[in-house]
């Protein structure tokens, strides 16, 4: 099986097997939340890797989900939010890269699951651990395979991934820590007894559902 993060590069934005074209977005990076009234998403495309960093909104309060690059973006976009939490979905470098100065000028604390635990963070977020914000709340699974403290954030019906689900296959696991068995058992396990209406949010490239994706698992 191809890796997720491998092969979504290779695809054309024009693909049939995307859920959605989204170069609508280009222009207006807040995509909408389908299913929760009263949460926005901004997605803000950031580095050299084409990071996605995540601001999720409730009553102008705001959680920041993987600061990978280019801090100035991702302060500008948090700009009138009081923001909560900053949350990482694992510790790669490409995720985290705008941690500090990012925390510096939001003036909130960091988070990430304790196996992927490095200098910069402030809390150890815990499995099926609740987050609220707003009106809404934001639940963490654990999903060991792509890194040992991998973690994806679940608000609702919206889904974000990180690097453990991509459009048609699972995270890379060839780096230090990856487990090929473990990141197909958390996405089993974990994520495929979500809905298929599920809208899942990546770490890189375009959004797909968990009903578009069962097949493969």
């Amino acid at each position: 099986m191809i890796h997720g993060f491998w092969s979504y590069i290779f695809l054309s934005w024009q693909s049939k097997l995307l859920f959605f074209d989204i170069s609508q977005y280009k222009s207006n990076p807040v995509l909408p939340s389908t299913f929760l009234r009263d949460m926005t998403i901004n997605k803000i495309v950031v580095g050299g890797l084409g990071n996605n960093c995540y601001i999720v909104e409730s009553e102008k309060i705001g959680i920041i989900i993987d600061p990978g690059d280019e801090a100035d973006k991702i302060i500008k976009a948090a700009q009138g939010l009081d923001i909560k939490m900053i949350l990482a979905t694992h510790r790669h470098f490409d995720h985290i890269n705008a941690l500090q100065q990012v925390k510096q000028t939001v003036k909130a604390e960091a988070a990430i699951h304790p196996s992927d635990w490095v200098s910069g963070f402030d809390i150890k977020l815990n499995d099926a651990q609740v987050i609220e914000f707003g009106k809404e709340q934001l639940r963490v699974i654990h999903t060991p395979g792509h890194t040992p403290g991998g973690c994806c954030f679940l608000v609702g019906n919206d889904l974000f991934s990180g690097d453990t689900l991509f459009p048609n296959g699972p995270g890379n696991t060839l780096f230090t820590g990856g487990d090929g068995q473990a990141i197909l058992r958390s996405i089993r396990e974990k994520l495929m007894v979500l809905p298929d209406e599920t809208m899942v949010y990546p770490g890189h490239g375009p959004s797909t559902t968990i009903g578009r994706e069962r097949a493969l698992y």
